[in-house]
C-alpha cells in the first residue's frame, strides 16, 4: 500500500483535461468547442522528445462528463453531494475497463474540490485546476491512498487503514482510501475491516472497487452504497473511438470502429487498447487508416461477405462449396470457432431483422440487401433451428481436439439439417391432402364388413366366466381358457366348446375343476360340433385387426404415409392385442 502511484504520475506527463479543453479537444465525448487564437498545440502521438502512452491511459476520463455510459450513477451521485447525504463507503461493480477505478478517483475529486478560488464545497464538476483535484489527478495527494487488494490480501495490510483512519485528513477536506479489486481481500481482512467501515470517522471516505461482488461477504454489502457500472452499447463506444481518432489524427472507417466496439463486449479500456493495436497495424503498411479488413485480419475475424455465402452454401445445400469456403477462411487465419461465431451473429441479425419487420440495421447497402433477402426467404421455425444447430456445433468446436473437423462436421450436418422439411409446412401439407381426399381410398377388394356379433351374451357371459377364475388364482386354467375354447354353448352349469388349437390333450378336467372351485357346482363340459363362438383370443385379436385398418384408413395416416413412403406406424391395436379381450358385465354364476 503507498499513498501514490508512479504509474499514474507518469500517466499525467501529457495534455491534462483542462489543457485538452482550452485546446477546444476535451470533448472527447461531446462536440469539440471552437480553440481560442492562442490555444497551444495539444501533442499527438509520437511526439518528439515525448514518451508514448497507450490511448486507454491518455484517454482516461478526468471529470464525470467525460465518463460515458454511467449517467443513472452520475445522476445519484450529483443529488447526493448537491443534498449532502454522501455515504462513508462507496461500492463500484462492473465488469473490465467500464470505469469503476477511474470513477473512485473522480468521486475522490469531487469530495475533495475547492474550485479556483479556493472556497468551494464538493461537487459533482470538479474544476480539475484547484490543487487537491491536480495532486488527486496525479496520483500524489497524500489524502488520497489507493491499495490494490490484490497485492495486499493480508489481515496486517487492513490494520494499517485502521490505525490512519483515526488520524484527521492532512490538507484534503476527506482522506479518501481507494481499494481496487477488494474482492481479493481475506476473510480475515473483511472481518477486522467491518467495524471500522460501519462507523468511519466523518472525515473518512471507503471507495471500493470489483469486477466479483458476488465474492464479496453480505456484511461488507449491507455496510456500502453500491454502483453497478453498466456495459457500455457498442453504438456508443463506436462514436467515442472515431472522437479519440480525431484527437489522434488517424482516419478510421466506420465499419472498422464498429468491428473494435463488438470486439470491447462493453469495455472503453479494451475497446481503446484494439485501437491502439488497429492503428498501429495500419501504420505498417504506411497508410495511417484503420480499415475494417485489417481490423478483421488482426482479429481474425471472418469477412461479412464470406459468412453470407456460408450460410448460402448451408441454405443450398452445396456441401462442396461450404467445404471450400470454410478452407479459404482458415487459410486466411480466421480461426474455427470465430467463424461459428460470426455465423451464428448473422443468424441473429437475419432474426431481428425479420422480428422488426424494418429496415435491417447494417452499416453497408449490400448488407442491408443481403440481411433482408435472407429475412423474407426463411421463416422464423427455420431461423431458430438454424441457431440451436449453430449453439450446439459453437460447443462442439470449443471443446474438440481439432477445431477445423469439427466446424466441417457441424456445419454438413446443419447443411443436411436445413434440407429436411419443417415440421410445420409438413403438418399443413398432410392437412391439405387429407382435405382434398387423396387418401380416402375405398376399402379393399374382398374386405367383409365387421360381422354383427351374434349371440353376443354367451361370448360375454364367457369372457366374465374366465375373468372369475384368473381372479381365484388359477392363472394358468384361465388363459387356457381364452386360448383354446371356441364357445358352442353355455348355460348354468353347462359347457360345449370347440378346441381352437391341435393340442392332443383335453381341457375339459382342468376346467370343470376349476369352474367346481368357483361356482361350488359340477358343471358337464363336454365338446360338440356346430357353429362356435371364437375364442376370446381370436376375438381379441380380430378387433385388434379391425381397428388397426380402420386407423390406416383415415385419410390423415394415409396422407403421412404417402409423404413418408417408408414411415411405420408405431404402438398398433393389433401389436398391443394381448391373448384376451376386457372382461364384461355378465350374470353371477353361483
Amino acid at each position: 500500500m503507498s499513498d501514490s502511484d508512479p504509474d499514474l504520475r507518469e500517466e499525467e506527463t501529457g495534455p491534462s483535461a483542462a489543457e485538452l479543453e482550452a485546446a477546444g479537444q476535451s470533448a472527447m465525448f461531446g462536440d469539440p468547442a471552437p480553440p481560442p487564437a492562442a490555444a497551444p498545440a495539444v501533442p499527438q502521438r509520437g511526439s518528439a522528445g515525448q514518451a508514448y502512452r497507450v490511448l486507454a491511459r491518455k484517454y482516461r476520463p478526468q471529470t464525470f462528463s467525460e465518463l460515458i455510459g454511467q449517467e443513472a450513477m452520475v445522476r445519484t451521485l450529483a443529488n447526493a453531494i448537491a443534498r449532502d447525504r454522501l455515504a462513508h463507503a462507496f461500492l463500484m461493480t462492473g465488469v473490465r475497463g467500464v470505469g469503476k477505478t477511474s470513477t473512485a478517483r473522480l468521486i475522490a475529486k469531487a469530495l475533495n474540490c475547492v474550485g479556483t478560488d479556493g472556497q468551494g464545497g464538493p461537487t459533482i464538476d470538479p474544476c480539475g485546476a484547484c490543487e487537491p483535484c491536480r495532486a488527486i489527478a496525479e496520483g500524489r495527494h497524500i489524502d488520497v491512498i489507493e491499495m490494490d487488494a490484490a497485492s495486499n490480501t493480508g489481515v496486517d495490510d487492513v490494520r494499517e487503514i485502521i490505525e490512519q483512519v483515526r488520524y484527521a485528513a492532512v490538507s484534503a477536506r476527506y482522506k479518501i482510501y481507494i481499494i481496487d479489486e477488494v474482492h481479493m481481500l481475506s476473510r480475515n481482512a473483511f472481518n477486522a475491516l467491518l467495524k471500522t467501515l460501519e462507523e468511519p470517522p466523518p472525515h473518512v471516505k471507503f471507495l471500493f472497487a470489483t469486477t466479483e461482488v458476488d465474492k464479496l461477504p453480505v456484511t461488507v454489502l449491507s455496510r456500502t452504497q453500491r454502483f453497478d457500472l453498466r456495459r457500455i452499447p457498442a453504438a456508443l463506444l463506436a462514436e467515442h473511438f472515431a472522437k479519440v481518432c480525431a484527437l489522434e489524427g488517424v482516419e478510421a472507417d466506420g465499419e472498422a470502429l464498429g468491428i473494435i466496439a463488438n470486439a470491447a463486449e462493453g469495455s472503453v479500456r479494451d475497446g481503446l487498447s484494439i485501437l491502439d493495436q488497429a492503428i498501429a497495424h495500419a501504420d505498417l503498411d504506411g497508410e495511417g487508416k484503420v480499415a475494417a479488413s485489417r481490423v478483421r485480419d488482426m482479429l481474425g475475424l471472418a469477412d461479412k461477405s464470406a459468412q453470407r455465402r456460408l450460410l448460402g452454401h448451408i441454405l443450398a445445400g452445396d456441401a462442396k462449396a461450404l467445404l471450400a469456403a470454410v478452407d479459404e477462411q482458415y487459410a486466411l487465419g480466421v480461426e474455427p470457432l470465430a467463424l461459428m461465431r460470426a455465423l451464428m451473429d448473422l443468424v441473429h441479425r437475419v432474426t431481428l431483422a425479420q422480428v422488426s419487420g424494418g429496415e435491417p440495421d447494417a452499416p453497408s447497402e449490400d448488407e442491408r440487401a443481403a440481411l433482408a433477402d435472407f429475412a423474407a426467404r426463411l421463416g422464423a421455425a427455420e431461423l431458430h433451428r438454424l441457431w440451436q444447430l449453430l449453439l450446439k456445433g459453437h460447443d462442439e468446436v470449443r471443446t474438440a481436439p481439432d477445431p477445423l473437423v469439427s466446424l466441417q462436421m457441424a456445419l454438413l450436418r446443419i447443411l443436411h439439417a436445413a434440407q429436411m422439411p419443417d415440421p410445420g409446412k409438413l403438418a399443413r401439407r398432410i392437412e391439405e391432402l387429407a382435405a382434398r381426399g387423396i387418401a380416402a381410398a375405398p376399402a379393399a377388394p374382398g374386405t367383409a364388413p365387421a360381422a354383427a356379433p351374434a349371440a353376443a351374451a354367451p361370448q360375454q357371459s364367457w369372457a366374465v366366466l374366465v375373468d372369475e377364475v384368473d381372479a381365484t388364482g388359477q392363472l394358468r386354467i384361465a388363459q387356457m381358457m381364452r386360448d383354446r375354447v371356441r364357445v358352442i354353448e353355455l348355460g348354468p352349469a353347462r359347457l360345449v366348446y370347440q378346441q381352437a388349437d391341435n393340442f392332443p390333450d383335453d381341457p375339459a378336467p382342468e376346467i370343470r375343476e376349476a369352474l367346481l372351485k368357483l361356482t361350488g357346482k359340477r358343471w358337464q363340459i363336454e365338446r360338440g360340433t356346430g357353429p362356435a363362438q371364437p375364442s376370446l383370443r381370436e376375438a381379441a385379436e380380430a378387433a385388434a385387426a379391425a381397428e388397426d385398418s380402420r386407423i390406416r384408413s383415415d385419410p390423415l395416416v394415409k396422407a403421412a404415409f404417402e409423404a413418408f413412403p417408408d414411415a411405420e406406424l408405431l404402438d398398433t391395436p393389433l401389436k398391443a392385442a394381448a391373448g384376451a379381450g376386457s372382461p364384461s358385465s355378465g350374470p353371477p354364476w353361483n
